[in-house]
């Protein structure tokens, strides 16, 4: 048996996130909220918290800096039972945090410092127990500059050769960013962008040919997530599927693609059928959503499959 059910490699950051926010004060003026709080977020480390709430044994492989921020995200992780021997603690590094204004409409303009994500290293002595597990997760491809020079390919190669699942989450925003995408592709089950990321990566608007465009690429299947639309299925069998978005009240948007890819893995784990696994990924997502910071309103694995199978969808 693998020694993992879930490693989350990629990107982590320390949140500090106030709602809901309207307007910057003139000058040294003050203008009051009504919630503040902190967060693991990141493509992977929301990934790697949500996970593991939902009871997957879980890994986390990352950077973050020797300061405050830093030993923060690793006592957070340590509190939900992640496994931190992946979280690299370098002196002179900056842990990758962000100062996150959320508006009443739950979009969340940031101010963000890439920190620790674009430094750490996976050695080829850290893969064998990086990729012992059951689904291997690569968030912020793209983000993560000593990693996409060629190493990210290969610890998902070692991972595919071990008969791993890997999922692929990215941040891209042009063309340009491709090239460091393209190379985890052929290693890649589930290529899991929003549909922003996609669109901007190939330049191209309707979604099975963006979807064909990855595939060709060398990706198994593209789950691609579409905000308030919810979230689109297409792999190279041909078998496509819409999935609606779940009707509710957002709070805050942070981290709900990243909720998502910790639903699906999730799904993967327990076997469910693939429309099942993404209306679970969905799910868990909607229930980000409902809270404030990454993860905060998924509580655990029963509670969002009770909310996946009695809340109602949109249309």
């Amino acid at each position: 048996m693998p020694r993992y059910d879930y490693v989350s490699m990629g990107f982590y950051t320390y949140d500090c996130l106030g709602w809901p926010f309207s307007e910057i004060p003139p000058g040294g003026g003050t203008v009051f909220i009504d919630e503040l709080t902190l967060a693991v977020s990141g493509a992977g480390g929301t990934a790697a918290i949500a996970a593991a709430k939902m009871g997957l044994k879980t890994l986390a492989v990352a950077g973050v800096g020797e300061d405050l921020m830093g030993d923060w995200v690793l006592q957070r992780l340590a509190h939900f039972g992640v496994d931190t021997w992946g979280v690299q603690h370098h002196p002179g590094w900056k842990t990758s945090s962000s100062i996150v204004t959320i508006r009443p409409d739950g979009s969340r303009p940031a101010l963000h410092m890439k920190g620790a994500t674009s430094s750490f290293f996976v050695t080829d002595e850290m893969i064998p127990r990086a990729v012992d597990t059951r689904v291997f997760h690569a968030g912020g491809v793209g983000l993560m500059d000593a990693m996409d020079k060629g190493q990210t390919a290969v610890v998902m190669k070692a991972a595919k050769a071990k008969g791993v699942t890997t999922t692929v989450d990215v941040f891209a925003g042009a063309p340009k960013d491709l090239p460091a995408i393209a190379q985890v592709l052929p290693h890649t089950d589930y290529f899991m962008p929003s549909i922003e990321e996609a669109q901007a990566l190939c330049g191209l608007s309707d979604l099975g040919d963006t979807a064909k465009f990855f595939l060709d690429m060398g990706v198994k299947a593209c789950v691609l997530t579409l905000g308030g639309d919810g979230a689109y299925y297409h792999d190279r069998d041909g078998v496509t599927f819409h999935s609606p978005a779940y009707d509710i009240t957002v709070k805050c948007t942070c981290g709900c693609g990243d909720a998502f890819n910790a639903g699906f893995a999730v799904a993967l784990v327990h076997g469910f059928d693939m429309e099942t696994a993404v209306r679970f990924a969905q799910a868990t997502s909607a229930l980000n959503a409902t809270g404030l910071g990454s993860q905060a309103g998924v509580e655990d694995f029963a509670h969002t499959l009770d909310f996946m199978k009695t809340m109602q969808t949109k249309g």
